[in-house]
């Protein structure tokens, strides 16, 4: 299963840096215009990534009171990308540490309304990729939306490829 966790890490990392290399190649005023999705642009959507992960992260470590980078950020897009791409390899760097063992562990965390929950680290995991590949999807369609022509296949597949 470790190898399986492995490859997500390393397609998640992949597929995040295609996509905001693109996003990031674009003039400010279009990262920052407003588009009807989960996150109103594609700025929005990036620090929601990187909340997303930095949470989950914060979580594993059994950090007890958990800060939401979207507080405090104030940087570029670029600077922003770069966190969220720091973030990614954290997690792959941690993945390979793991034995069997630690992917069957299971850990108690609380969700932002403060209900408890115990999981698998094997299952958060699978919801941290997934949910990235849902709003990289997202942020295709944001795009697009741009008038954006030239947008790279963040697919598995397409990363499965290229190994």
């Amino acid at each position: 299963m470790k190898e399986v966790f492995l490859q997500y890490a390393a397609y998640n990392l992949w597929a995040n840096n295609l996509l905001l290399s693109a996003a990031e190649a674009l003039p400010e005023e279009q990262q920052m215009t407003e588009i009807k999705s989960s996150f109103p642009s594609l700025f929005k959507t990036v620090l929601h990534l990187l909340d997303a992960e930095s949470i989950w992260w914060q979580r594993i470590k059994l950090q007890e009171k958990i800060e939401r980078p979207s507080e405090s950020f104030n940087g570029s897009f670029s600077e922003l990308n770069k966190a969220l791409l720091l973030q990614n390899k954290q997690w792959q760097d941690w993945i390979s540490g793991l034995n069997e063992h630690g992917l069957q562990h299971e850990f108690i965390y609380f969700n932002s309304q403060g209900e408890r929950f115990k999981q698998p680290v094997y299952q958060m995991l699978l919801h941290m990729f997934n949910h990235g590949t849902y709003h990289r999807g997202q942020m295709v369609t944001m795009l697009r939306q741009l008038g954006i022509e030239k947008i790279p296949s963040t697919d598995f597949i397409a990363w499965s490829r290229k190994k």
